[in-house]
């Protein structure tokens, strides 16, 4: 599929959804030994992302402040599907949403379209090349003005 795409026969884009909370993603931080560091933590609002992307850095968002339901995925691929101009295979991951009736139910309209999904294996986020978007903007792109509320993430942090 890559040479595919590479040769302008396909496009090939990858799938996944995202959120983005006020709460830090801080994976670790080195400090002094006698200094303790302290981040606020605690629930906030969340900013859902189901994002489409492509190898040529081509990115279809659908942002959104409610649950991931099965309407709202299969809403995000209609719209995409109607983006589209060729044959075009999308990389997902097996997340039950992508399996529930509701989605399954839309699949055939979607390829009428030239919309295609190729089912990457279960556990597997290193095939799926917007697990590397998502990691970059939680953990290097994302400013730390976005943690200071959600009015500022919503706002400042991602948008």
């Amino acid at each position: 599929m890559k040479e595919e795409d590479k040769a302008n026969i396909i496009d090939l884009y990858y799938v996944d959804e995202s959120g983005f909370t006020g709460v830090p993603e801080i994976p670790y931080a080195w400090q002094d030994k006698d200094e303790q560091l302290l981040l606020p933590s605690g629930k906030t609002p969340r900013i859902n992302v189901l994002g489409f992307l492509n190898r040529q850095n081509d990115f279809f968002p659908c942002v959104f402040d409610c649950s991931v339901t099965s309407d709202i995925v299969v809403a995000c691929f209609d719209a995409f599907s109607s983006y589209i101009t060729k044959r075009t295979i999308v990389v997902i991951d097996n997340a039950p949403i992508h399996h529930s009736s509701i989605f399954k139910a839309q699949i055939e309209k979607w390829e009428e379209r030239g919309l295609f999904l190729y089912f990457i294996l279960k556990y597997s986020p290193e095939l799926n090349l917007i697990e590397i978007l998502w990691r970059h903007i939680k953990y290097f792109w994302l400013s730390a003005s976005a943690y200071k509320g959600f009015e500022f993430l919503a706002h400042r942090g991602l948008v």
